[in-house]
């Protein structure tokens, strides 16, 4: 069965637009390349421009007017999280550090007594 969640472009013109999009970011890097003889700048300017133009290009498609509404939701999202308070950040912190202090003592102490009983014991090495 499709997943229909999944989005799919299906136009034309969206695939026009996605394909002039991968193609401007090529010629941008190609750019960067292959013009060799100028300074370092210059090229690298060629490439920002054709990467932001190719980026523009692509946010005009539907798929691109998507992402920007995903990413507005998923701010607004962030926006209603209730973060901890620094104590509460604090004290869990110490707990967790506290947590990990005991456990390393206790496998630190399993690690010896397996240790003593194999070599000490069950193979007499001193």
């Amino acid at each position: 069965m499709a997943n229909s969640s999944a989005e799919t472009v299906n136009t034309i013109g969206n695939r026009l637009l996605f394909a002039l999009s991968i193609l401007l970011i090529i010629a941008g890097v190609s750019g960067f390349y292959l013009l060799e003889m100028y300074d370092w700048y210059i090229r690298s300017l060629v490439l920002v421009i054709c990467v932001v133009v190719g980026i523009a290009v692509e946010l005009a498609s539907s798929s691109g007017r998507s992402f920007i509404i995903f990413v507005k939701d998923s701010y607004r999202e962030v926006q209603k999280v209730i973060w901890p308070t620094r104590k509460e950040a604090s004290q869990t912190t110490i707990v967790v550090f506290s947590f990990v202090l005991l456990m390393a003592i206790y496998l630190w102490i399993s690690d010896k007594t397996i240790e003593w009983i194999i070599f000490s014991l069950i193979l007499g090495w001193k």
